[in-house]
């Protein structure tokens, strides 16, 4: 019998069984090579030791908050995250700090601007807050904050309540307050171009407004709406920062990927009265549109949506194994959703989610970028969630996907940290994965995945490997197009110690072959030093 750590507790599992005969792992350093950008590597926030440790590469300034701060006042509306309420910003969360702290630290910046027609108004900076369902107009509500009872959530009996005033909390702003704040930035910190801010995003997930923001934005968004002020906005940011990128529409999740808030969770009027496009695909034509008409001037730069996989947050083993199943909806055409929007929910096809992002841009707006600037497996806590995030990492590198910033990062001490430093510090010498991916198949990805780049430094191969069962697995690598030293390097990542990844014996590279045993639940990277001719 041999123990493990699962889910924070010690199990007993059967001794490991023999390997499949079957299972190879094949690289070819010659083939299907493209750079793997930096970026993707990128957190929403993050401890700022551990930001240090991994050079965190982009951070980003986003969520519900962001769609009504204020850069004049640093003011901000907390939404239905928090009784629609008014906070102004302390010193050290300003947009300014943000920007500040990350540009110290040699981060690239991503600041949301605020796109849904109003911003929070000067306010208090303690209770009583301004708030948008305040007691004194709606008497009766399902709950109110404990620290300020003026506050309510904006329901009543489980419905959400009508006729609220905006002006209790805003003011209305258009896209030149957009290209004012932007103006700002510039005076502050410098254009994108010379170290400033890089790239803009065109608000947050707005879809969602009529829900996260609906004291100020009952009505659902429309086709015409995010297109109208997204063309806009991005004109704006252009004009005050020409050598900005502007980034959108930063949906929350399926539902806005194909529609809009109109039609629901898939396309209907609203679709049907825009060509029958679904709403990601017509919003970039919508942007090629407007560049043609403009000069052929790029104003979306990046393509971004949010991907938050529809699975639940247990950590039990069947949770476990669907959490790592469920990275096949970034890339997998023969994979079928196993959450509502697969065939027991809204029927969607295989999701492809980066390679779909890849096919619109190629047909509706060929050069933009992909991003997806929220993102989040759960589990961090656990080593079943770092298999997962490591699985992830090795996904975005090898599909090409240009930008990811995750929401909800984990703690330093983590599992789930320990994904990033396996790719940006594993040695603890800033030792990185590499910059140009390479082709690494598996014989059974579900087991083994394997994750191949070369670095440009030194031309060393980079080699992740995933083994995403509770049994060691024994298997042969075959590595092609690469003149390797005799040996490779061995770092591993597991349940022998969550705290610490452990540098193993180096490994012989026999004929272009490395035979290893990977650990049950484990992540090693092999790091094999090109040969010095």
């Amino acid at each position: 019998m041999a123990l493990s750590l699962v889910a924070g507790g010690l199990v007993v599992q059967p001794a490991p069984a023999a390997a499949d005969p079957g299972l190879t792992l094949s690289v070819d350093v010659s083939a299907a090579r493209h750079p793997i950008s930096r970026d993707i590597y990128g957190l929403n926030g993050a401890d700022p030791a551990f930001a240090a440790e991994i050079g965190m590469p982009v951070a980003r300034w986003g969520g519900n908050a962001s769609t009504r701060y204020n850069y004049t006042n640093h003011t901000y509306n907390t939404g239905s995250d928090w009784y629609f309420e008014n906070i102004v910003a302390g010193p050290d969360n300003t947009l300014e700090s943000f920007v500040r702290i990350n540009r110290a630290r040699g981060t690239k910046q991503i600041v949301t601007v605020p796109m849904s027609g109003w911003v929070a108004k000067d306010s208090p900076d303690q209770h009583p807050f301004a708030c948008g369902f305040p007691a004194t107009r709606f008497p009766q509500q399902d709950s109110f904050d404990q620290w300020d009872p003026n506050c309510g959530n904006g329901r009543q009996g489980g419905v959400n309540l009508t006729g609220a005033d905006p002006t209790d909390t805003s003011i209305p702003v258009d896209a030149s307050f957009d290209g004012a704040m932007v103006s700002h930035l510039v005076s502050q910190f410098g254009p994108a171009a010379r170290g400033g801010v890089a790239i803009y995003e065109l608000d947050n997930e707005p879809v969602l407004w009529s829900s996260t923001h609906r004291d100020v934005h009952p009505d659902p968004v429309t086709y015409d709406e995010l297109g109208g002020k997204g063309t806009a906005t991005a004109a704006a940011i252009k004009a005050a920062d020409p050598s900005a990128a502007v980034l959108g529409p930063s949906g929350w999740g399926y539902c806005e990927w194909i529609a809009s808030g109109l039609d629901g969770c898939s396309p209907g009027a609203d679709a049907a009265a825009h060509g029958g496009l679904n709403l990601s695909q017509w919003y970039l034509k919508n942007m090629k549109d407007y560049s043609d008409a403009h000069g052929g001037k790029r104003f979306l730069d990046y393509f971004d949506q949010h991907y938050y996989p529809q699975i639940s947050g247990g950590q039990d083993a069947e949770a476990n194994a669907l959490r790592l199943r469920s990275t096949r909806s970034l890339w997998d055409p023969t994979y079928v959703e196993e959450s509502w929007i697969g065939p027991g929910g809204v029927n969607a096809p295989p999701l492809q989610f980066i390679r779909t992002m890849k096919s619109w841009i190629a047909q509706y707006y060929p050069g933009t970028k992909t991003a997806i600037t929220e993102y989040n497996w759960g589990a961090l806590d656990s080593i079943n969630g770092a298999l997962t995030q490591a699985d992830v990492l090795g996904i975005f590198g090898r599909e090409g996907l240009d930008l990811a910033t995750m929401w909800g990062e984990p703690q330093p001490t983590q599992p789930g940290a320990y994904a990033f430093r396996m790719y940006r510090n594993y040695d603890g010498k800033g030792g990185r994965f590499g910059d140009v991916s390479v082709s690494a198949t598996s014989s059974d990805q579900g087991q083994l995945a394997v994750y191949g780049a070369q670095r440009l430094r030194d031309k060393a191969l980079t080699l992740m490997v995933i083994n995403k069962t509770g049994t060691d697995l024994t298997s042969p690598l075959s590595i092609a197009g690469f003149h390797a030293n005799r040996k490779a390097q061995r770092f591993t990542y597991g349940p022998a110690d969550l705290g610490a990844i452990a540098r193993g014996a180096d490994l012989p590279v026999t004929g272009g072959t490395i035979t290893a045993t990977y650990p049950a639940n484990s992540i090693t990277l092999l790091v094999l030093p090109a040969r010095q001719h």
